[in-house]
């Protein structure tokens, strides 16, 4: 039986759609319940905010126009789950996922339905996750296609990156420049939703009261036992103005009768480390990819400096020896000065006198002035990479 009234069929690869009244606020959704039977709902968000008992605020965080962090959120009778691509709700009885054309959700859409509903008298590996509540069930396939997919998208960019990095060492060019920085800005994005999933493990890991509210199938329990020694009737305002007042340690005691069970958060805690220790592997991988590229960075940047220092030595060469032939550029100006003198009588003996003499000279001085740029150290490193 529908919300509304209407009938639906028990088949669970059956989709069934429920029709709404089309209003401007209404949202698609995706109903899977414990037996794994998907359902389309065309609701509106009062009408969702009064089935699962949440804010208005918690439901704006599942809003696909709107940018929110990743997010874990315990209620009294919901998990406000907002992962990447995976925006949900769920509950003890159901899981509520936001419609939407993202074809990676097509996959997990596909494993709620496989893995929710119970198997009974079978002892098969998926009889022991049986065992666990129907909302740890949820929060695992959510939890697994999450990590699944940041560890995939982490392994292709790993394959792409090495690559390049060491084709970029090997040749500096502007191609493989442009390669390496999209690949850049490729990972500081990975790395950015990975960080914000990881964050959100490991703060509801070090908060014992927010892994409690994660616990639905204990409230319905603790609920049901203290209506059975109380004639108050079980129910919750749907205002949230009025839900809003229900602190935690009100809500805590309705299932305060169980003892100690309240606080024993350790299932969903090695659930939890489980995932966190997946998730934290993919941001090391990031982490030693970014150091790689770092250390790549300053390679390319010593070859560079490297490259420039021996552009320097070569100009200071050439300034040496632009002096000297400068030198003799001018005692051979002066011989070509139209003055009188009786040098001209030899026929030519002062003129090889002076030629030799002022060559031997300006040779010299080039080796005495690189001699004492490499005794300075300032053409040493060249001299070494030309031996």
């Amino acid at each position: 039986m529908s919300p509304d009234g209407g009938s639906v069929t028990l088949d669970p690869t059956t989709v069934v759609t429920v029709n709404r009244k089309a209003t401007k606020s209404s949202r698609s959704w995706i109903s899977i319940d414990a037996t794994g039977q998907k359902t389309v709902l065309d609701e509106n968000k009062y009408a969702i905010m009064h089935r699962v008992q949440i804010h208005a605020r918690d439901l704006r965080i599942l809003d696909p126009n709107l940018s929110y962090p990743s997010a874990i959120l315990g209620r009294e009778r919901a998990i406000v789950l907002n992962l990447e691509h995976i925006k949900a709700i769920i509950t003890a009885q159901e899981v509520l996922v936001r419609d939407s054309s993202d074809e990676n959700l097509i996959p997990v859409l596909e494993e709620f339905q496989r893995r929710l509903p119970v198997v009974q008298g079978d002892a098969t590996e998926a009889g022991e996750e049986d065992e666990s509540p129907f909302e740890f069930r949820a929060l695992e396939v959510a939890l697994e296609a999450i990590c699944s997919l940041l560890a995939a998208r982490t392994t292709e960019l790993e394959t792409s990156a090495y690559p390049a990095l060491d084709e970029l060492t090997l040749k500096i060019s502007s191609r493989n420049l442009e390669r390496v920085r999209k690949l850049k800005s490729a990972m500081t994005r990975l790395t950015a939703r990975v960080q914000k999933v990881r964050d959100e493990l490991e703060q509801l890991l070090d908060d014992d009261d927010d892994m409690a509210d994660i616990y639905l199938s204990r409230k319905l329990v603790g609920v049901s036992s203290s209506i059975s020694v109380s004639d108050e009737p079980l129910w919750y305002p749907t205002s949230p103005t009025i839900g809003s007042k229900i602190s935690r340690a009100s809500r805590m005691s309705l299932f305060s009768v169980r003892g100690d069970d309240e606080n024993d958060v350790e299932e969903l805690e090695m659930l939890l480390e489980a995932y966190f220790m997946q998730i934290d592997s993919t941001l090391n991988k990031l982490t030693a990819l970014r150091e790689y590229i770092d250390d790549t960075e300053d390679y390319i940047n010593i070859q560079l400096d490297n490259h420039r220092n021996q552009l320097i030595q070569l100009e200071l060469m050439l300034s040496s020896g632009t002096v000297c032939i400068s030198m003799y550029s001018m005692i051979a100006g002066i011989f070509g000065m139209n003055i009188p003198y009786t040098w001209n009588d030899e026929h030519g003996y002062v003129f090889k006198w002076v030629v030799s003499l002022t060559g031997t000279f300006c040779a010299v001085l080039f080796v005495i002035v690189l001699s004492y740029a490499r005794f300075k150290g300032l053409v040493g490193s060249w001299w070494s990479n030309e031996k």
